[in-house]
């Protein structure tokens, strides 16, 4: 068999060879041929001879440097990376990932890389290749203009408007008016010549009274306040000032082009008709199709171009009645079909395309537009000063004032003003259509950056001096919680099958304590992964297994969900508020895959996980080894205060047979599982003793008689140097300290590849 297998094979490489080898002869023969015949009496240059060869090459590598293209590419690499990094930064310190995205493009401006590098600076974004990335960075944010529509709830809008419409347009009337009076006092000093009075006031009015929805929505997630009644009113009122704001956005780029209000009735009107066809025609007909295709299988690509062509059209309808392209992405988007799956499956295929490859070049193109060097005197400065406080009191106080008077407390009150003064991105989308408009200035402009940059920055800051001087006695741990009586154990889990086995594994060590144990269920997903008008499904599907393992085990459990920016943080901090007995987490194979510590394990698959990169760097220091546990287990690890157990599940179904090591002296406080699994499992446990710690540690060897002494059969002691294979083979679960799991690792102990499901426990 073997033998016509190889013949099969040299047969498949002669025949190869052959046909390869006769085609490319004749080729050349037909070239040559052609070359000396053909060719003779046209004017042909022949750019390269004998001894320039290097040369030519090294003209077109710098020929192909240069062309727009390979230029655009440049700029798109150089452009992602900086703003994927900036905004890392910006999560790391609680900030949105806005903030460090559109200081990445300032970096990448003339305020400092321009400054001082002005070669490369010149090199990477010539003068001729911005108008290119401009009409990318324009086709990106109709994209997310369209994302951003799709993300609005109607109907929470249409049943919660009441108090909300109030507070929202509030918040825009007064920063408005004091926009408006900010422009009486400067429009000698700082408008463009040919910029009448009425078009700069009107810009300044809707520059500083623009509240950025998506980032609103992102910061509630994170604060976990998304069903209290603050997340409701807040969520809305945004969603009010996005309509609103845009609305008048639309009429005041009306009038800009028309030179007055009576000019640009025309604009107006058509504008009003444009909004009556898409609500009443384009919207039915929307609606019809996406009630026929709510599924991933029957969403086919040409119901996906209808909705993209409806998309582009009225991009360009909006761009022609004048009223900006945006304007028309952001209406699609709000007519979509209002169900939560179709919307999530558009989302899906925009978002990605959008958030990560498009928009970063807005924000860059922003970047080189900002030329904070032109604030170069104290005067200008001052005045940028004026337009922050200008911009945080009418947005802030206006919507605080507002909610007070709907009936809000004193401390919901300060909070919405805190996060309807968020500007983010949507400023600077404004600011951008009010520069290529000549409205404004480079140096207003400038300004205008700076205090987007600054409202957005100071919003958590805001909330938290707020939640501190208003400290809420309701929002304190349930007394449950706090019960010294009870063992607590708080699970925290990344996908629904893995919270499964750990609920599985938390049940076997407390199932018999007769109510004295509280289990609690927790799933922290990052920010960027959610959108608030389906986190309530989204919830549900996360906790659906972990609820169904609990309804089999017939244990009742409490369920915990909040969004982040910082999951390890977050995760250490709510089991250290808690005062919890155990905090439970578990990591998966693919965590260990294709590094020194999945090799010892077993886990061999080579995968390449440039997201650690970051995680892994020296100093960074955790304490533990690299090759311990993951970077990320081990930050949780250092930040709680609380006892932590590690979970490396490797199909984990029951906890009958156990294998404990006992390494050290330190690792006494393993007998208290070993004690609980017993009890309340009737688990039969073998301890290994590695190092003889028993034999200088009599108590240790006293608490061991003394658990035989209660359950005879379920426990034995083997002293030994290391742990053999069969050992590992006979037991589900090998619990360990991190200690005697660091030690072990570091020695790369190849036993480890095979342990069973391991628990790893941290006093």
């Amino acid at each position: 068999m073997q033998d016509i297998s190889s013949v099969n094979n040299t047969k498949k490489i002669a025949f190869y060879v052959i046909v390869i080898g006769a085609f490319a002869s004749f080729i050349y023969f037909i070239l040559q041929k052609g070359t000396n015949q053909l060719q003779t009496g046209r004017q042909i240059v022949t750019s390269a001879t004998d001894n320039n060869y290097w040369t030519d090459f090294i003209h077109g590598l710098e020929h192909g440097f240069k062309h727009p293209l390979a230029i655009l590419l440049a700029q798109i690499v150089s452009i992602i990376i900086a703003a994927r990094f900036f905004g890392y930064i910006s999560r790391k310190i609680r900030q949105p990932s806005v903030v460090g995205e559109v200081i990445a493009g300032i970096i990448l401006g003339p305020s400092l890389l321009g400054l001082y590098f002005p070669d490369f600076a010149t090199t990477l974004f010539p003068a001729q290749s911005l108008g290119n990335l401009q009409l990318l960075s324009q086709i990106g944010l109709i994209l997310f203009m369209f994302v951003i529509g799709m993300e609005l709830d109607l109907t929470v809008l249409r049943n919660k408007a009441h108090d909300a419409v109030v507070v929202s347009h509030a918040s825009i009337i007064v920063p408005f008016a004091l926009g408006v009076s900010f422009a009486y006092f400067t429009y000698e000093t700082f408008a463009p010549q040919n910029i009448n009075f009425t078009s700069f006031a009107l810009f300044m009015g809707i520059a500083m009274s623009i509240t950025a929805f998506p980032v609103l929505a992102r910061i509630v997630q994170e604060r976990g306040i998304q069903k209290t009644k603050l997340g409701t009113i807040v969520i809305t009122c945004a969603a009010a000032d996005d309509i609103t704001a845009w609305c008048i956005l639309a009429a005041v780029i009306a009038i800009v082009k028309a030179g007055s209000f009576g000019s640009s009735l025309f604009i107006i009107l058509m504008a009003v008709g444009y909004v009556l066809v898409m609500l009443k025609v384009v919207r039915p007909f929307l609606k019809r199709i996406g009630d026929l295709h709510t599924s991933r299988e029957n969403l086919s690509q040409p119901i996906v171009a209808i909705f993209f062509l409806t998309l582009i059209l009225s991009s360009y309808v909006t761009e022609l009645i004048g009223i900006h392209a945006l304007f028309g992405a952001f209406m699609t988007g709000a007519i979509i079909p209002e169900n939560a799956k179709f919307r999530n499956i558009f989302i899906e295929k925009v978002e990605d395309v959008s958030v990560v490859l498009l928009l970063p070049l807005f924000f860059v193109f922003t970047g080189l537009r900002t030329q904070i060097g032109l604030l170069n005197e104290p005067s200008l400065w001052w005045t940028a000063g004026i337009i922050i406080l200008v911009a945080v009191t009418g947005k802030f106080f206006g919507s605080a004032i507002a909610a007070k008077f709907v009936g809000q407390s004193w401390k919901d009150s300060l909070a919405i003003g805190a996060l309807m003064n968020t500007r983010g991105l949507m400023e600077l989308v404004v600011l951008n259509i009010g520069y290529d408009l000549g409205v404004l200035t480079p140096e207003v402009f400038a300004m205008m950056v700076i205090m987007a940059l600054v409202t957005t920055m100071m919003t958590g800051p805001a909330l938290d001096l707020i939640n501190h001087f208003f400290k809420d006695k309701d929002a304190a741990i349930p007394a449950k919680v706090i019960d010294p009586g009870l063992f607590k154990v708080l699970i925290s889990f990344a996908n629904p099958d893995s919270g499964r086995t750990l609920l599985r594994l938390a049940h076997s060590f407390t199932k018999q304590l007769n109510g004295s144990a509280e289990l609690t269920t927790m799933h922290l997903s990052p920010t960027n992964d959610l959108h608030h008008y389906n986190i309530e499904e989204y919830e549900r599907e996360s906790f659906l297994p972990v609820l169904e393992e609990s309804r089999e085990l017939n244990r009742r459990v409490n369920t915990m969900f909040k969004a982040t920016s910082d999951l390890e943080s977050d995760i250490a901090e709510i089991a250290n508020k808690g005062n919890y007995d155990l905090l439970l987490i578990g990591v998966g194979k693919s965590i260990y895959q294709g590094t020194l510590l999945g090799n010892i394990l077993g886990f061999t698959t080579r995968i390449f996980q440039p997201d650690k990169l970051f995680d892994k760097h020296p100093s960074l220091g955790t304490g533990l080894p690299d090759s311990a546990l993951d970077p990320r287990t081990s930050t949780i690890l250092d930040k709680a205060d609380v006892p932590v157990g590690v979970f490396i599940d490797k199909d984990f179904t029951t906890a009958d047979r156990i294998l404990v090591t006992i390494g050290e002296t330190e690792d006494a406080f393993l007998l208290d599982y070993v004690q609980r699994f017993i009890s309340n499992n009737k688990s039969q446990v073998i301890i290994v003793e590695l190092t003889g710690a028993l034999k200088t540690n009599p108590a240790i060897k006293e608490r061991i008689r003394q658990i035989e002494l209660i359950a005879p059969n379920h426990i034995s002691l083997v002293s030994s140097n290391e742990i053999i294979p069969e050992q590992f083979q006979a037991n589900d679960l090998l619990m360990i300290s991190i200690s005697t799991w660091t030690k072990m690792v570091q020695s790369k102990n190849k036993s480890l590849a095979d342990a069973p499901s391991t628990l790893i426990l941290k006093k």
